[in-house]
C-alpha cells in the first residue's frame, strides 16, 4: 500500500503517517510537486483547491527534516499563511502526518500569547508556520534569528497580494540566508505573483495541474435572482435552503464583515443552526466556531473570505454566496469548500440586478456559464420575515384634502385647518374658511338674542305678539 508513496521518495515513516491517515493514491499535485522538493527544487505549484497542495510541501519536509536538529530561536523551515486558520489547519496536517516524527513545531498567529510562544521558539523549532505580523513582531523583539532556515514556503501567495502582505513578505525574505530552497503555491497565479516569483526564486520549477481558476466538475453552480434589499435576500437565502434536500451543513460567505453577525442572528431567530466567523472576533472564538462546523455540531458556518482559502473542512455539501464577490479569484475558493476530494456539492449564488457584471467576469474567468434556479423568488418560504411597515408620508395628497374639505359635515371641514397648521402649500381654499366663520358668527348672534331675551322682564298678561300693552306707535295712527 506504501509503494506508491514510496515511489515518490517519501521516508518509510512518512509513507505509513499517511497510508494510516486513511489516504491510499497520491494526487495530481501531490505526484507531480513532491519529487522536486524532495530534490531541493524551488518551485511553483498551481492548483485549485481541495487538491491536496498543502500535503504536496509537508509530506516532502517531514522527510528533508529527518536528518539535522533545530537550535534556539533559528527555526529550519519556515512557512508563511494569509490568516489564522490557514496557519493552525497547516499545523494539524504536520501533527497527523508526523506522528512517526519527533519535530518541534510553532505557530506564530494573532490573538496568542506571546509568552508561549517564545517559550516553543526558546527551545528550538524544526517547522515554524506563521502569518506575517505575528513573525515580524517576534523579529523585532530578538525573539527570532532567520539565518538557519533552510525551505521557505509561501502558502496561497494569490491571497498574499489580495490582503496587501506583499511588502511584508518581501522584508521577510531578506531576513532568510539566500541560500534557501523557496515554495509557491496558490490556486491563481495572477501576473504580479509571477513578477514576485522571479524575484524571491531561483530556476523554478512550475507544476499546473488544472487550467488556471477552473472549478471541481463535481460542484453544481446556481445562480439565484434576488431582491438587493437586505431582507429580501435573507428571504431568498432561506428559500433556497429549504429547497435543497441534500443539503447536510453548509458555508454561507458575505462581502462584508458588518453583514456576518447580522445575517447570523437572522437565520437563529427563524430557526436555522447558524454561527459566525470573521476576521474581527478573537481568536479563541474562531477557532471553537470552526471547531464547531468541523465536528458537525454547527450546520451554517456564516463567513468572510477568511474561511474561503485553504481551509479543509470535510463533507461541506453547500456553499452559498449571499453577496457575489467582486473578484472572480475569490469565487473560485468560496465554491472550492464543497465538492472536495471527489464529493459532490453545490455552490449556489444570491444575484441582485446590480451584480450582473461580476457574474460575467466570474463567467470568463472559469470559462463556463453558470445556470439560474428555476425557484421562484416571489413564493415565500415557510420562515419568511415580516415586511417592514411602510412610513407615513409626511405631505398628505391634494385629493384627498379636497376630499377632507368638501365633506357635508361642516366640523369635518374645519378639522384639515387644526390638523395640518406648518403645511401652508396645502391650506384649504379661503371659500370653505368664511362659510365656516360665517355659520359660527350666526351662531354666537342666536345664542346671544336668547340671552337677551331671557334678560327682559315679562308682563303678566303677555300674549301673541301686538296684544300686550307695548303697542307700536305706527299701529295706532288713524287710516283716514
Amino acid at each position: 500500500m506504501t509503494d506508491k508513496f514510496h515511489s515518490l521518495g517519501l521516508s518509510e515513516k512518512v509513507a505509513d503517517a499517511v497510508i494510516k491517515a486513511g489516504y491510499t493514491q497520491p494526487t495530481e499535485i501531490q505526484e507531480q510537486a513532491i519529487p522536486h522538493v524532495l530534490a531541493k527544487r524551488d518551485l511553483i505549484g498551481i492548483a485549485q483547491t481541495g487538491t491536496g497542495k498543502t500535503a504536496s510541501f509537508v509530506l516532502p519536509m517531514l522527510t528533508l527534516l529527518e536528518k539535522g536538529r533545530a537550535r534556539a530561536r533559528m527555526p529550519r523551515t519556515l512557512i508563511l499563511e494569509p490568516t489564522r486558520e490557514l496557519a493552525a489547519q497547516v499545523f494539524e496536517n504536520f501533527e497527523k502526518y508526523g506522528i512517526n516524527h519527533k519535530l518541534s513545531v510553532a505557530l506564530l498567529i494573532g490573538g496568542v500569547s506571546f509568552d508561549e510562544q517564545n517559550k516553543i521558539l526558546a527551545r528550538g523549532a524544526d517547522v515554524l508556520i506563521a502569518t506575517p505580523g505575528r513573525l515580524l513582531d517576534h523579529f523585532e523583539r530578538g525573539r527570532l534569528l532567520m539565518t538557519g532556515t533552510e525551505i521557505f514556503v509561501i502558502d496561497e501567495a494569490d491571497r498574499m497580494l489580495d490582503m496587501g502582505f506583499i511588502p511584508d513578505i518581501e522584508r521577510i525574505s531578506g531576513l532568510l540566508p539566500p541560500r534557501k530552497q523557496t515554495l509557491f503555491f496558490s490556486a491563481t497565479m495572477p501576473e504580479e505573483i509571477r513578477r514576485l516569483s522571479e524575484k524571491f526564486l531561483r530556476d523554478p520549477v512550475q507544476v499546473r495541474v488544472a487550467r488556471q481558476a477552473t472549478t471541481a466538475e463535481t460542484i453544481t453552480q446556481k445562480l439565484a435572482k434576488t431582491g438587493s434589499k437586505p431582507a429580501e435576500k435573507r428571504q431568498t437565502l432561506r428559500e433556497q435552503i429549504d429547497a435543497e434536500n441534500e443539503l447536510t451543513n453548509a458555508i454561507v460567505f458575505c462581502n462584508r464583515k458588518r453583514d456576518i453577525a447580522t445575517l447570523a442572528r437572522s437565520l437563529t431567530k427563524h430557526g436555522y443552526d447558524a454561527g459566525p466567523l470573521h476576521g474581527d472576533m478573537d481568536q479563541r472564538s474562531r477557532m471553537a466556531t470552526l471547531e464547531t462546523f468541523k465536528l458537525g455540531k454547527l450546520k451554517f458556518l456564516i463567513a468572510s473570505d477568511v474561511a474561503a482559502r485553504g481551509l479543509d473542512i470535510p463533507a461541506v455539501s453547500h456553499v452559498f454566496n449571499f453577496d457575489v464577490p467582486t473578484h472572480p479569484e475569490d469565487y473560485v475558493h468560496r465554491i472550492g469548500r464543497t465538492g472536495r476530494a471527489g464529493r459532490s456539492g453545490t455552490a449556489i449564488t444570491l444575484v441582485t440586478s446590480s451584480d450582473q457584471k461580476y457574474i460575467d467576469a466570474i463567467e470568463a474567468l472559469i470559462q463556463k456559464k453558470i445556470e439560474w434556479t428555476d425557484l421562484s423568488v416571489a413564493k415565500p418560504p415557510k420562515n419568511a420575515e415580516p415586511a417592514p411597515a411602510k412610513q407615513a408620508s409626511k405631505k398628505r395628497t391634494r385629493t384627498k384634502k379636497t376630499r377632507d374639505i368638501e365633506s357635508s359635515d361642516p366640523e369635518t371641514r374645519v378639522k384639515p385647518l387644526t390638523a395640518q397648521p406648518n403645511i401652508p402649500e396645502e391650506q384649504p381654499s379661503i371659500q370653505p374658511r368664511i362659510k365656516s366663520e360665517k355659520t359660527q358668527d350666526s351662531a354666537r348672534a342666536d345664542t346671544q338674542t336668547a340671552h337677551s331675551r331671557a334678560r327682559q322682564p315679562k308682563s303678566k298678561n303677555s300674549g301673541p305678539f301686538g296684544s300686550d300693552d307695548n303697542i307700536p306707535a305706527f299701529l295706532l295712527k288713524s287710516m283716514t
